[in-house]
């Protein structure tokens, strides 16, 4: 038999120090809990705005492309000089309208996603449909501005009357989109 102690018995042994290291991972863990605030900051900051995407999608886009298409393309198509001019108008108006129905397909597309996100729900929102949605709107913003407002702004700018009945028209529209005050 021999006089050294048994290995149980002497200090630092492999039970003692399996004790000792279990607090660093809890303390850790715990530690972590200290981002939480930021992080439900950030969860409802993005509750809000998926929502208010949703309802921009459709209150905003979809309402301005139907505004654009019944009032403003109607107008300078019934306003534009025959021939050349016309025909010119009538392009950039066929480009507009795909643009706008490519971008409502693509609200459309992210809507789902959108929802699901404003109720705290799981989902994977597309980044790729969301770089191209905001590419493509921006590119279709510049053309609209660049080249046809002010193309359309000369044609009906040839005769008041034109521009009259254009915002005449907009603003029956609009009367008619807007809450009774009854």
């Amino acid at each position: 038999m021999s006089n050294q102690p048994s290995a149980a018995a002497e200090p630092g042994n492999a039970p003692i120090r399996s004790f000792s290291h279990s607090h660093d991972g809890i303390v850790l863990h715990l530690e972590a809990m200290k981002a939480l605030p930021e992080l439900l900051r950030a969860a409802e900051q993005a509750r809000e705005v998926a929502e208010q995407t949703r309802s921009f999608f459709r209150d905003v886009i979809f309402e301005h492309h139907q505004e654009e298409e019944r009032a403003l393309f109607e107008a300078v198509l019934a306003s534009a000089a025959e021939g050349e001019e016309l025909a010119q108008m009538k392009a950039a108006i066929d480009r507009l309208t795909r643009e706008h129905r490519t971008v409502e397909a693509v609200c459309k597309q992210l809507e789902p996603d959108l929802k699901k996100m404003a109720k705290g729900q799981p989902c994977k929102l597309d980044l790729v449909a969301i770089d191209n949605l905001i590419r493509e709107y921006s590119a279709h913003a510049r053309f609209e501005e660049d080249d046809f407002l002010p193309k359309a702004d000369q044609i009906l700018s040839r005769n008041p009357n034109h521009m009259a009945a254009l915002g005449l028209s907009l603003h029956v529209r609009n009367v008619s989109l807007s809450p009774s005050c009854t």
